[in-house]
């Protein structure tokens, strides 16, 4: 993020907009987090990110970089790496593998469609302010376990797949963003999660091939011969 901000100082570009998470806010009970909210991430991914979060909005206050900040909530769609739980989750039931879920399940995600989160993006080159923060989510607060049935039953797969194994370390319990700062600037998510998640489903089913040499390590070995000797 240092060398990103310093290159777009030195080449005075027009928008450096810094995409965040709302893993930099921790944990909550109730309630959502704001942009006010203050930061407490508890695992070393989450400090990392939060610490790049800072670190854009200080070229902002202290150089006048036109940096604007976004924190989205957990994006799902196409293409997303088959390491993250819905992708996993969806390619491991295709092939009637077990689906590993952390803990008792009741982990709390919201969900945000990535051509939602996208949209978002653009809307806030245009319409965001210089130095500020916005939260972007999609709306659709669901515990893992929901999750993973919904998965399920869309694949006509039984649940008898499902796997609990031991939590992962630093797992937040409950993310919730307010999105109301965007929304009163004209955005909202257009998906819906059940057409979202479906959309999902069957592009993994429709491009197996993709996923199957990225699991395999088939496309590993092809870079590595690629780059890696070069």
């Amino acid at each position: 993020t240092y060398v990103l901000l310093e290159k777009a100082r030195k080449y005075s570009i027009k928008k450096f907009v810094q995409i965040s998470t709302d893993e930099v806010y921790g944990s909550i009970e109730k309630g959502s987090f704001n942009e006010d909210s203050t930061l407490k991430p508890t695992n070393p991914y989450s400090a990392s990110t939060t610490g790049a979060d800072r670190l854009a909005f200080s070229y902002w206050s202290t150089y006048g970089l036109p940096v604007i900040i976004s924190r989205a909530s957990n994006n799902y769609g196409p293409f997303q790496y088959p390491e993250k739980i819905i992708p996993l989750f969806v390619t491991n039931a295709v092939e009637n593998r077990e689906l590993p879920l952390y803990g008792d399940g009741l982990n709390v995600r919201d969900w945000l469609y990535v051509e939602d989160h996208c949209s978002a993006i653009l809307f806030l080159v245009k319409k965001g302010a210089d130095g500020e923060v916005y939260n972007i989510g999609g709306g659709n607060e669901i515990t893992n376990i929901e999750l993973t049935r919904k998965i399920l039953a869309i694949l006509g797969k039984s649940e008898s797949l499902i796997k609990k194994v031991k939590d992962r370390e630093g797992h937040d319990r409950r993310y919730s963003l307010d999105i109301s700062k965007i929304k009163k600037l004209g955005w909202k998510p257009g998906t819906e999660f059940e057409n979202g998640l479906e959309l999902t489903v069957k592009w993994y089913i429709k491009n197996a091939d993709w996923w199957k040499k990225i699991k395999s390590g088939e496309y590993l070995e092809y870079y590595k011969k690629q780059y890696l000797h070069r």
